[in-house]
């Protein structure tokens, strides 16, 4: 039987180390890639085994470095998930946001979800197999960072073009939209200011911000038999930021209305 291997991108981050650890439960090999390939390596050391945690260094916006990637995966075993997780943001505001920031933003956060898709989609007809984009709150409604959040809310759309186009084959499509995600960059943060996360959490339902393992355990369910019937949806992990503000509702209950 051929071994099934999972697609990790941007793996060398928090998020993306969190989703690999928590796939290598019911999948035999995760190709791990990352453009900085120490931090990649290191990942692959941490998270166990080497014939099972596979390091790949690749700058997934470059055509050449996804056409190596998908060989490497093709030599592994039978891919039967692949996570675009990989993303970075840039400028805050619209007015500091250069053409050349609008491009880049695009390029990792959605044109590289495409290309890595249609490098494996073969192999994921191969196994009926899953693709799940590690999209954002960001691309439901405005937080700040535009060019990210604009790539984001195309990643979305994406991910029902492969659901709707490629559904026949067996495939399914689906996304994990993060809210604030406490990583090394929080932590940072926190350092500087020790009251970040309490200042945060007033606008979360559960009052906490979301933990990589959140996103992991999201990812490995829409990965599952037992997602067998999903596809197509965002899944939103945001410790019910996108459901409202608690805050925002009281005020606006305890106020008069003609």
């Amino acid at each position: 039987m051929s071994r099934s291997v999972a697609i990790v991108t941007g793996a060398a981050g928090d998020i993306g180390r969190a989703i690999a650890k928590r796939l290598a439960d019911d999948h035999d090999i995760i190709l791990l890639v990352d453009i900085d390939e120490a931090a990649v390596q290191a990942a692959a050391q941490a998270l166990g085994p080497a014939e099972r945690f596979v390091p790949f260094k690749a700058d997934i916006t470059s055509d050449g470095d996804v056409a190596a990637m998908a060989k490497a995966a093709s030599g592994l075993g039978g891919l039967r998930t692949l996570v675009n997780n990989a993303g970075a943001a840039r400028a805050v505001s619209l007015h500091d946001t250069t053409p050349a920031i609008w491009r880049a933003d695009n390029a990792l956060n959605l044109e590289a979800a495409f290309l890595c898709f249609r490098a494996v989609e073969d192999m994921l007809k191969a196994s009926k197999g899953s693709v799940i984009n590690i999209a954002s709150v960001n691309g439901m409604a405005v937080f700040g960072h535009p060019a990210y959040s604009a790539a984001k809310a195309g990643l979305l759309h994406f991910t029902r073009l492969v659901a709707v186009e490629y559904g026949k084959f067996g495939i399914r499509s689906n996304a994990v939209a993060p809210g604030t995600v406490r990583t090394q960059a929080w932590e940072v943060r926190a350092a500087a200011n020790p009251n970040v996360f309490e200042e945060a959490k007033r606008w979360y339902a559960l009052q906490r911000v979301v933990d990589p393992v959140d996103v992991a355990n999201a990812v490995s369910f829409l990965a599952s038999p037992l997602a067998a019937a999903i596809t197509g949806v965002c899944l939103p992990v945001d410790c019910g930021l996108t459901a409202g503000q608690a805050e925002l509702a009281h005020t606006f209950s305890q106020s008069e209305h003609y």
